[in-house]
């Protein structure tokens, strides 16, 4: 079994828990727009930051072009938005864990691109579609593939992390909204 197959198997309630939960918002609702993307926003740059911190770069060469940080922010920004308190994001000291943690951002790439086609033009969506180079996911799972990792359940508990900062930061901004 490859690995992303071991990722996406021993991953897969926390995937359907995430997606049931912001399945829940209406992104062509500027209020809830702005709520689904404050939740991303808990997370997905210290999370960024942290894989950065613990050389993902050497392991993804592109990885600067991978981040999205930098577009979520520009939309908040736009919806006269700030950014909201990052959650902590998990320890990554392991090449397993960078790729587990790695492998939920990434694949999050996927369902922002479908999500996407619910936000209407006049609301920025620069983070739901990053424009990345031709066969950038492909890459990236025959990286993941390819990787040398000894350990995956060091691999499956970065990526479940991950997955449990997003349910947090969901339900936190949805228990913030009046």
């Amino acid at each position: 079994m490859s690995f992303r197959s071991v990722l996406r198997a021993q991953t897969a309630d926390c995937h359907a828990e995430v997606d049931k939960l912001f399945g829940t918002f209406d992104l062509s609702d500027r209020e809830q727009y702005k709520t689904f993307l404050r939740a991303h926003a808990r997370v997905v740059p210290a999370t960024e930051n942290a894989l950065e911190e613990a050389g993902i770069a050497r392991l993804l060469p592109d990885w600067p072009e991978r981040r999205r940080a930098h577009l979520l922010l520009a939309d908040l920004r736009e919806l006269g938005e700030r950014l909201p308190p990052c959650l902590a994001p998990p320890a990554l000291q392991s090449q397993p864990a960078l790729w587990g943690a790695l492998y939920v951002l990434e694949g999050s790439k996927l369902g922002g691109a479908m999500l996407a086609k619910s936000v209407p033009d006049h609301l920025p969506s620069r983070y739901l579609t990053p424009q990345a180079p031709k066969g950038a996911m492909r890459a990236f799972m025959d990286r993941l593939d390819a990787s040398d990792s000894d350990d995956p359940a060091v691999a499956i508990s970065a990526a479940r992390s991950v997955f449990d900062l997003f349910l947090e930061a969901g339900q936190l901004e949805l228990e913030a909204v009046p």
